[in-house]
This record gives structure tokens, sequence and C-alpha cells, in this order.
């Protein structure tokens, strides 16, 4: 009997990395678009290049969140064999919640533009609110994933896809720390933010990443004795 595993592999896990990874691409190439030179007289090049700096700062906390998000989608669709379509709804939630990213980040070069700390504050609040509704639309994944092994590569062991399931709601503290803190300091949630991103960036590939790259620099016995 042919076993049919590949070509389902084939059609549909993969037509949905695909399909996601273009709605990313689509994302940064909308936030490169807003990077847009302010008009500016003959010999007031350098002044309007300095004048861009709001909207750089906003490209560079957004882009890093887009990539942040497609490395956590990219480590987890590789332990994916097959999709069906409450998977495909879940992944859904996750891209809709990275085509908003746009509007956050126009809002917030927008008020760092014009420097009111009202409107820096509001934006900054938006932000965080968005960016803690990214993390909570993983929180469903990794439990629906836990019942559904049929999904999973053959291997993937149930211990890791229990201990997934807390580092979404982790990313939804932060970020929501974020929000109130927001409410007395933009720069005190911008902190928050990337340390957020990079908790989400180093255990993409799980909890137990950060431990194995700790063993990997430790030094072996014979490694000691040696020395």
């Amino acid at each position: 009997m042919t076993d049919s595993a590949p070509s389902v592999r084939l059609t549909e896990s993969t037509r949905v990395e695909s399909f996601s990874d273009a709605v990313m691409a689509i994302v940064i190439t909308i936030l490169v678009l807003e990077l847009r030179l302010p008009p500016h007289e003959p010999g007031r090049l350098l002044v309007a290049l300095e004048d861009m700096w709001p909207s750089v700062v906003a490209f560079l906390i957004s882009f890093v969140r887009v990539a942040v998000i497609w490395l956590n989608h990219h480590a987890l669709f590789v332990r994916i064999r097959r999709v069906d379509r409450t998977l495909i709804w879940l992944n859904l939630g996750v891209l809709l919640s990275c085509t908003i990213i746009p509007l956050p980040t126009m809002v917030l070069a927008d008020a760092l533009r014009g420097g009111d700390p009202g409107d820096i504050r509001v934006a900054t609040i938006l932000y965080a609110s968005l960016a803690a509704m990214n993390s909570a639309t993983w929180i469903p994944i990794f439990p629906y994933l836990r019942d559904h092994r049929e999904l999973m590569e053959p291997g993937t062991e149930a211990a890791l896809l229990h201990a997934q399931r807390a580092r979404p709601w982790v990313g939804v503290a932060i970020d929501a720390g974020a929000v109130l803190v927001a409410t007395m300091s933009a720069v005190g949630a911008l902190v928050l933010w990337t340390l957020s991103l990079i908790f989400l960036a180093a255990t993409s590939e799980g909890l137990e990443s950060i431990s194995r790259r700790r063993r990997r620099r430790l030094p072996r016995p014979s490694e000691e004795r040696a020395l």
C-alpha cells in the first residue's frame, strides 16, 4: 500500500508555509514603502534625511517584530507534517496580527515626528496592545497540536509542545506590561518590547533551546582535563 503522507506534506503544509512567507514578505515591503524622503528645498537634503528618523525608528522596530514572527513560524512548521482546517484558521490568525503591524508603525512614526508627548503615549499604547494581540494568536496553536499529534512530524515529543504553551503567555504578559508602562514612559515600553522580542527569538525552537545552547558553551570533562 502506498503511503499518502508525503503527498499531503507537499500539498498541504508546504502551501501554508509558502503563503505565510509571502504574507510576511508583503508586510515588510509595505513597511519599507513608508520610508519616504520628506519634501525639501535644494541644499536641504541633509536636514530632510535627519527628519526621517521617526520613520526609520518605527520601521526598525516593526521589521524586527515581523522577523521574530517569521522565525517562530518557521521553527513551528519544521515540525508540522500536515495541516487540517482548524490549524489553517489558527495560522490565519497569526497572519492577521502580522498584517496589522504597518498601521501602528505609521501611527508611531507620525507621533514621533510630531513630538507631542500625549500622541507618543497613545501611539505606544496602540503598538504594545497589537503586539500583545500578536502573541495571543499563538496561544491556541500548541495545545491543538499536542492533541492532534498526527499533524506533527514523527518523533516530535509531546513534552516539547507542552513546554511551548507557556511562550505565548509570556509574550502577552510582557507586552501587556508595556501597555501599562507606556502610560507613563514610552522609553520604558520600548525596553519591554525589546525584552519580549529577545525572549521570543531566543526560544523560537523551544524553551529547552536556551539550555541546549548553554550546555554547548560549557567545556566537556575531557576538555577540562586537557586544560
